[in-house]
């Protein structure tokens, strides 16, 4: 499922930085007259309003991808044809017409039935257009047969569809009428400014306005009145009137170093806002509140995506489509300061120095030196294809990567990519935390290792995850309380929960979802700031409540709370959002064996396993419910199966150990202990349990 979900994405944004400030004055002043800065209400008022003063970046921003994020469908918008084309993907043939002004497609709808739709909107314009068609309950949604924007001599011009190699029924969640192609939760947030998505839970219904259709200039700089206002009454320069300081090289310049013929900036503290900014939709990222707030840190109103086994390759190249922010910041491009309008235009979207992409490295790379036969045998000067290989998503986008990394770091055994390859398949906590100890690993870097740390831990990886509880990047932070809600409770009380009252709204959100447990034993300090950090959780879900995986999270976090109606309630609306989806399942069985129906869990929770064989998780929790109900024989040849399929996983050879034991079976207790004590060596009750049972 999860490589399928790669294609799913409506964005067709270019990976170019968003727009930074139209003036170097352009920034926030604390000490603004009080008649702007304080008493004046600020809105959005479109980026027509922002022509007369700034033509140029203006004339840039007209004809960008960002312009042309989101259209109205109208015969000047509209690149496909339709001109009666049928199309057939496996045993669907769809046709694309018109009928006067009005674009429709004949498909299929949500029941398997052909129905004709009509095309309301365009979204994106290159290297491929999507249409949206607008349903009676709000949602847009998606179709999956794509317009090919490019040239004829380059394979353009042409109908497509995002999974050409498998048929995706009306029953499937991948269904270009489910929730995976839906507009309003999951594209409109980067293709509109002043977004208000609007979901009613109790209609299952949306009623999604913007204030501008497409990314104007007010998606990047914030609401417009108080600057024209400041600008119309002289006060221009003592109160901008915007909300944020897009104007990272203020005060700050590159300057080369022909020695080592790379350059470097004469202020290395200099902020790094764009990259802030830009990652509200260049990042692979969850929204976690209600409002985009300006200025403000990425993780304060998103939640960024670690690099999870399948969103990036072990070394952090980019496997799923990740939107450049999660590959940027491992970059020591990133960590040298770095920042977005460094080789892009941000109003036009293209590059600073033109279509050549090689070109825009020569401005802090001395061609002299690198763009060399010395440097590249291979491929002198072309910089971009070695350093930033291009990986093609939704069919025909070439995305490059933003890790700008040595071309050798999928085979390089000292690269933190080696590591993390060694994690994936077993423990790896010594190496692990050789790596989280060097400050020189990214922050994102670290993060991930924290959370593959695997329990039970010794006691110096112990130790470090404790420290980690403290690191200056929020990331970290977050990393750090993921890994500690894996490991025994007595570790996760023993620090963390200051993180309560943590200043980034993502790091109190994963606090509250830590300790919701143990909310009773916390320190009176951090007890009275639960509430608060409980309420950013609960708000950040209801946000997306829309999704079925939001109604899960919600529904566990209230069980945690011991709010047994309101975990019911979120459960039930899961349920209908997505009756064949393996985690509703899965967690309404857990619901019902908490509520003394465990029969009927039983096949709740084999349903979960068999939808989805690969989740070990599934697969476990249905083997200990098994025995915990007295099925000891069925369990222990459900769980003998699954740790033939799961070898590395702790808890499956544990459970099965363990069972093994209580049955009578010293020998083969004995045998899975021993094979489990192969992968992880330094497990204390493995040993323990190998003790008690040897001769």
């Amino acid at each position: 499922m999860l490589e399928r979900i790669v294609r799913c994405c409506t964005r067709a944004l270019p990976m170019s930085a968003i727009a930074v400030s139209l003036l170097a004055a352009c920034g926030p002043n604390t000490n603004a007259p009080p008649d702007i800065a304080e008493t004046s209400t600020n809105n959005f008022v479109g980026s027509t309003e922002c022509q007369s003063c700034h033509e140029a970046q203006f004339d840039d921003w007209r004809g960008s991808h960002h312009e042309l994020a989101m259209q109205v469908a109208t015969a000047d918008t509209v690149l496909g044809n339709f001109s009666g084309v049928e199309f057939e993907h496996f045993d669907v043939t769809s046709i694309l017409f018109k009928d006067g002004n009005r674009f429709l497609a004949r498909t299929e709808n949500a029941k398997g039935d052909v129905e004709d739709f009509e095309v309301t909107h365009t979204f994106g314009v290159y290297p491929l257009q999507q249409y949206l068609v607008e349903f009676a309950d709000g949602r847009k949604q998606a179709l999956q047969i794509i317009w090919d924007s490019r040239a004829l001599e380059e394979g353009g011009q042409r109908w497509y569809h995002l999974y050409p190699d498998e048929p995706v029924t009306a029953e499937d969640p991948l269904h270009w009428t489910g929730p995976y192609f839906n507009w309003n939760y999951a594209c409109a947030e980067c293709h509109s400014t002043d977004l208000d998505v609007n979901y009613d839970i109790a209609t299952d219904s949306f009623n999604t306005s913007y204030s501008e259709i497409s990314v104007g200039c007010e998606a990047c700089h914030g609401p417009g009145s108080r600057h024209i206002e400041a600008a119309r009454g002289g006060q221009l320069f003592s109160d901008t009137g915007l909300e944020v300081d897009l104007h990272d090289r203020r005060n700050s310049a590159w300057i080369m170093n022909p020695d080592t013929g790379i350059a470097a900036l004469d202020r290395p503290d200099t902020r790094q806002q764009q990259p802030e900014s830009c990652g509200r939709c260049h990042a692979r990222r969850s929204t976690i509140s209600e409002h985009y707030e300006y200025d403000k840190p990425l993780l304060d109103t998103h939640m960024v995506s670690l690099l999870e086994q399948h969103l990036y390759f072990p070394d952090g190249r980019i496997l799923d489509e990740v939107y450049v922010y999660g590959s940027f910041v491992q970059s020591k491009m990133y960590l040298r300061g770095v920042t977005c309008s460094d080789c892009h235009n941000p109003h036009s979207g293209a590059l600073k120095t033109g279509p050549d992409a090689n070109a825009v490295c020569s401005q802090c790379h001395l061609a002299s030196k690198f763009a060399s036969a010395e440097h590249s045998r291979l491929d002198p000067g072309n910089c971009v294809d070695c350093h930033m290989p291009a990986t093609t998503y939704m069919g025909v986008d070439d995305r490059r990567d933003h890790s700008f990394r040595l071309p050798n770091t999928a085979s390089d055994p000292d690269h933190y990519g080696a590591t993390i390859s060694a994690a994936r398949g077993a423990s790896g906590n010594a190496a692990l935390s050789a790596s989280l100890i060097d400050l020189e690993t990214p922050a994102i870097v670290r993060a991930t290792m924290l959370t593959m740390l695997s329990a039970p831990l010794d006691e110096v990886s112990s130790t470090l995850l404790l420290a980690q509880v403290n690191d200056a990047d929020p990331l970290v932070r977050i990393g750090a309380l993921r890994s500690l809600r894996q490991q025994a409770p007595e570790l996760r009380m023993a620090a963390g929960s200051h993180l309560l009252r943590d200043p980034v709204r993502s790091v109190r959100m994963e606090a509250a979802l830590t300790y919701a447990e143990y909310r009773d034993l916390l320190p009176a300090i951090d007890a009275r700031a639960y509430a608060d950090a409980a309420s950013d959780y609960r708000s950040a879900l209801l946000g997306a409540a829309s999704r079925a995986e939001s109604m899960l999270n919600l529904a566990d976090f209230e069980t945690a709370n011991g709010d047994t109606a309101a975990a019911e309630r979120y459960l039930r609306h899961a349920m209908k959002l997505a009756p064949r989806s393996a985690p509703v399942a899965h967690s309404w069985g857990l619901f019902l064996v908490r509520n003394g129906d465990s029969e009927q869990a039983l096949v709740n929770l084999r349903q979960a396993a068999d939808l989805q064989p690969e989740n070990r998780r599934f697969v476990y929790v249905y083997g200990v419910a098994l025995n915990s109900l007295g099925y000891n024989e069925d369990a222990l040849k459900w769980l003998g199966d699954a740790f033939v399929r799961f070898p590395e996983d702790f808890n499956i050879g544990w459970a099965l150990a363990t069972m093994l034991r209580d049955d009578g079976q010293n020998n083969e207790s004995l045998r899975v202990a021993r094979e489990l004590q192969g992968v992880y060596p330094d497990a204390a009750n493995v040993a323990a349990l190998i003790e008690s049972q040897e001769p």
